[in-house]
């Protein structure tokens, strides 16, 4: 545990003595009472007589959703469990095949709480029509539904900033409000996703602290470092992953194996390549963001070859790698890079590229807004926004499929 010191100018911290679970416990209630005594309920609050729950299947609220790629993900796993992960790949080539069959899942999607407007528009126009999407600061949100699973990934900011992140510090608040709704809920199970960063911090006194405060909710936690393309992701992204198994639930989860490899053996695939992810796109990318690229852009490799995997797909149009078509970057001095064969001869990866190699199916749909006051380069960064902010679809499947097969055997 660690407490802070005030001092004049910036806040100074230090180690305290070690607290018991229950001293922890404590000072979150004591934090969320605080908090709690300021939301004011918003007068487009939702009435419990607007959600929809299925006998038989576990109800899912999902926080911070975003475009929904971790929820498209828990969904499929969901579905995987009933109808086998092939028979469902095959179904999930086209929205029509799909819809047919997504009530199948022993999941079943509630509520979803974001305040990125665009992103609660995708939302609803991949999701059925029965998830209540719920655009609100989840600071202004007095009482959440009930639910069996509770996913979602605090926005990275808070855990990838300088600093020790601290369960009585403040700036703590959207981590605060994620454990505020565990306590208020106690679902059966949680996945939250976040910044490799949020285990490095403080030389990794913060994680332990982020640990200690999620236990103190009730929950075991498994904790784990993924990268996406050990699970079929067409890109090398490492994520922290943080599942929570409610104490008087008998299940020790484990993360999944994984499933590919540099080189593939007889248990493993090789990894996804770029070429295998979007090669048949070449001709027909779709739209892509246009313009200059910044001395930081070029301050570093940012294209990769086809028999390779993508760089991390960030939430910005501006910052996308660059398409591997032509020839490999060049690097002409410290912290320079160039384009041996032209700019012009280069592009950003284009939104239908990025959502490919984020996992999302084809059909999956981003909206932009629809403001034609917006520029283009505007409205196409709002899809990369949501895109990168995503959990990419395979690897949120891979992980929620475990709770899938336990949830499937006890009923």
């Amino acid at each position: 545990m660690t407490m802070k010191i005030e001092e004049r100018g910036r806040g100074k911290f230090k180690p305290a003595p070690d607290y018991k679970i229950e001293d922890v416990k404590k000072i979150l209630l004591e934090k969320i009472q605080e908090e709690t005594s300021q939301i004011i309920d918003q007068p487009d609050s939702y009435d419990d007589n607007e959600l929809i729950y299925k006998e038989g299947k576990a109800s899912i609220t999902s926080l911070f959703a975003g475009a929904g790629g971790l929820d498209l993900g828990v969904e499929l796993a969901g579905l995987d469990v009933i109808l086998g992960e092939d028979k469902v790949n095959e179904i999930l080539k086209t929205r029509e095949s799909f819809d047919a069959v997504r009530d199948k899942s022993i999941f079943h999607h509630v509520y979803a709480n974001d305040i990125f407007t665009e992103a609660l528009e995708t939302y609803k126009m991949n999701f059925t029509d029965e998830v209540f999407t719920h655009k609100c600061d989840i600071k202004k949100v007095k009482e959440f539904p009930k639910a069996d699973l509770i996913v979602g990934g605090p926005p990275c900011p808070g855990y990838s900033a300088a600093g020790p992140r601290l369960v009585d510090d403040p700036r703590n608040f959207l981590y605060l409000h994620y454990i505020r709704v565990l306590m208020q809920v106690q679902p059966k199970f949680f996945i939250l996703e976040n910044v490799k960063g949020m285990m490095t911090l403080g030389k990794g006194e913060v994680f332990k602290q982020i640990l200690e405060d999620f236990e103190a909710t009730g929950y075991r936690i498994y904790s784990k470092l993924l990268n996406s393309r050990d699970y079929g992701v067409p890109q090398t992204r490492e994520r922290v992953f943080l599942v929570g198994v409610r104490e008087d639930i008998d299940f020790e989860y484990e993360f999944p194996e994984p499933t590919h490899s540099k080189d593939g053996d007889l248990l493993l695939k090789p990894f996804v390549t770029l070429e295998e992810a979007i090669g048949d796109l070449k001709d027909n990318p779709g739209d892509y963001f246009t313009g200059s690229y910044s001395t930081i852009f070029m301050s570093r490799n940012r294209k990769k070859r086809w028999d390779e995997q993508s760089f991390t797909i960030q939430a910005s149009g501006r910052q996308a790698p660059i398409h591997p078509d032509g020839l490999p970057m060049e690097k002409v001095d410290k912290n320079k890079w160039i384009f041996t064969d032209g700019e012009e001869n280069n592009r950003r990866l284009s939104v239908k590229e990025i959502a490919r190699i984020q996992t999302f199916p084809d059909w999956f749909e981003f909206s932009d807004g629809g403001n034609l006051k917006t520029s283009e380069n505007g409205r196409l960064d709002k899809k990369y926004k949501q895109i990168g902010n995503a959990v990419p679809v395979e690897l949120a499947r891979a992980v929620a499929r475990p709770i899938a097969e336990w949830l499937k055997n006890n009923k």
